[in-house]
């Protein structure tokens, strides 16, 4: 079978094309997964490019959806021919994450979803949503999830909440899309104006190009009559950070996601302070919150917006396409 392999040192031009032995018949609580898409988050960007350590020959990409072909004996949830995707955190099933979770992602610490057959336990594929493709269901595992857990997990979101998005890449449009389906009111960042006509297409009630107004959280504060919003969907990290905390009421809740714009940088801790912010950092979330996503999913009719597709043996040029940021929402591998 097909599979894309990352070389040390790691770079998009060490990801190699090769063949793997066919993984077998499933054992027992397993089941076989004929893959058939992945979609593009940072975090496998990272591991490509080794700003995330892998081992010399790791496979990436930990987005995994396709067709179950076999089950093994005691396999409950699923059958031969459903359609299933995998989870973030093959351990973290619910609750409170293991201190194991983060050592055991696919396409990290451990091979990833960049091939065409899996055999592994069940648990570490739920159901996806009735009606999806599979490269929609793709889509689900990192962005979505991470966006759910930031407005309904970790925040309160309801109606009449008002929720600021960064951005038009696949966490900013789910969370926008999510926003939305619980009636809360959303603020949208871009630094292009098209992305920004787009992301109101979607529902974005307010728009803030960030290139032109650089003091964006005050023109948020101006937005909501001085208030502030409840939740920042927080994807750039220390370089906006200072900006997302200004945007945010006092008591609000600040989603730290994403690294996009630094790694590392002071921290206005006065105004943390002075406005009581709760600023959590998350990473994706358990298989029940999956699950929970995929209910709520279906009760809305939500899909997700895939801008562009790519050949699994052109995963480096679509992760080439992510990082010049010509895509809207997710850009999806198909296998």
């Amino acid at each position: 079978m097909k599979a894309m392999q990352l070389r040390a040192p790691a770079s998009l031009d060490n990801l190699t094309l090769i063949d793997l032995t066919d993984p077998g018949d499933p054992g027992s609580g397993e089941i076989r997964v004929r893959l058939s898409a992945s979609s593009l988050n940072f975090h496998d960007y990272a591991v490509v490019v080794g700003m995330i350590p892998a081992a010399d020959g790791r496979i990436p990409m930990s987005d995994g959806a396709g067709t179950v072909e076999a089950v093994g004996e005691g396999v409950t949830q699923f059958k031969p021919g459903d359609t299933v995707v995998s989870i973030f955190f093959p351990e973290w099933i619910d609750g409170a994450p293991p201190a194991t979770a983060f050592r055991g992602v696919p396409g990290d610490g451990i091979d990833g979803y960049a091939r065409e057959v899996v055999v592994t336990p069940q648990h570490w594929f739920t159901r996806v949503p009735q009606g999806y493709s599979v490269a929609e269901a793709a889509t689900l595992t990192c962005a979505g999830l991470t966006a759910w857990r930031a407005l309904f997990v970790d925040g309160v979101t309801q109606p009449g909440s008002t929720v600021l998005v960064q951005g038009s890449g696949g966490v900013s449009v789910f969370a926008l899309q999510f926003a939305k389906a619980a009636g809360a009111k959303v603020i949208a960042t871009s630094s292009s104006d098209a992305k920004l006509e787009r992301l109101k297409a979607l529902g974005a009630d307010e728009l803030i190009n960030y290139k032109t107004s650089p003091a964006w959280g005050a023109r948020a504060l101006e937005i909501t009559g001085g208030v502030g919003v409840d939740t920042v969907v927080e994807i750039g990290g220390a370089g906006t950070l200072d900006q997302s905390m200004v945007a945010t009421r006092v008591g609000g809740h600040v989603a730290l996601i994403g690294v996009l714009a630094g790694f590392a940088g002071p921290v206005q801790t006065g105004l943390l302070m002075a406005k009581n912010l709760r600023v959590q950092g998350l990473t994706v979330g358990s298989r029940a919150q999956q699950l929970a996503m995929i209910a709520g999913i279906e009760a809305n009719g939500i899909r997700p917006v895939i801008s562009d597709h790519f050949p699994l043996e052109r995963l480096a040029d679509a992760f080439r396409h992510q990082v010049a940021n010509g895509h809207f929402g997710k850009i999806v591998v198909d296998i």
